[in-house]
């Protein structure tokens, strides 16, 4: 499914290989790139709803200064610069970023997961820091474009600190660890966790990766772009104490009827034009 990589590409490379059962006949079809690029042109007016809406919410959360103040954005907003200036810095000081290998390592077993999350089964995956692969019977844009938006490291703390809180609460523990309590961990971590999941999807998508290209690079970026969007929308949501997902609904509602009532707009003005000819 995948050309081989010379060895000057192979650094930070990732495939996923397909392996289609043999019973699969090849019948004739509309080419599934060209097919999928045109979806994400469809797509577009999605993207824009739901970005506008994105930052409507986002301002009203700037009004609330409980937010901007609380503990949890402080040490969430610490986590994700600390680990920003770990990424460029290695970068700068070693021409890669670092830990390249476990950054591979989880985009390979993000692969794998929804490899199983689909029934599949994986029978070989390799990593290393050159690069990694996995060899599936089980293959979809799903299952190629995961790494690019499940953050797995992050769902990772979250799983660890809540299988912690079936024993104990951490949100009533006052000790300190290392000066912190488990609850400053804990968003501390989810933010250079996702900080880490966000600056190694920005620098690996540039380098030409075959699970961008398989199902159309423009469709990919589009699908990864709203991903991610509403990842960050639902931590957002979760974080302010004056947002709920009854009223992020009520604003992408909002702004689905304007969006729609400006194209209708637009569409008679092209179709009185038409006429007037």
């Amino acid at each position: 499914m995948s050309r081989k990589k010379s060895s000057a590409n192979r650094k930070a490379s990732s495939r996923l290989a397909f392996q289609p059962s043999a019973t699969m006949a090849r019948v004739w079809a509309i080419p599934q790139r060209w097919l999928k690029n045109v979806t994400g042109f469809f797509l577009l007016p999605v993207v824009w709803i739901f970005t506008k809406t994105f930052f409507n919410v986002f301002s009203k959360a700037g009004h609330d200064s409980e937010f901007w103040m609380s503990e949890e954005f402080w040490f969430f907003a610490l986590g994700a610069a600390l680990w920003t200036l770990w990424f460029f810095g290695s970068i700068w000081a070693l021409g890669q970023p670092r830990p390249l290998r476990a950054y591979v390592f989880g985009h390979e077993l993000t692969h794998a997961i929804w490899v199983w999350l689909w029934g599949g089964r994986v029978s070989r995956m390799e990593v290393s820091r050159e690069g990694g692969f996995i060899i599936t019977d089980t293959h979809n844009f799903w299952i190629a474009l995961a790494p690019y938006f499940y953050p797995l490291y992050s769902l990772v703390v979250v799983l660890g600190f809540g299988m912690a809180s079936l024993f104990v609460d951490i949100t009533r523990i006052e000790d300190t660890f290392m000066f912190m309590t488990p609850l400053q961990w804990l968003f501390l971590l989810l933010g250079a966790t996702w900080a880490f999941h966000l600056c190694f999807t920005i620098w690996m998508i540039p380098k030409g990766q075959t699970d961008l290209t398989y199902h159309g690079t423009f469709f990919s970026l589009v699908i990864i772009y709203l991903m991610n969007l509403l990842l960050v929308a639902v931590f957002l949501i979760v974080a302010s104490r004056h947002l709920s997902f009854a009223s992020f609904g009520r604003e992408l509602l909002e702004n689905t009827e304007s969006f729609s009532t400006m194209a209708w707009s637009c569409w008679q003005q092209v179709r009185a034009a038409a006429s007037a000819r």
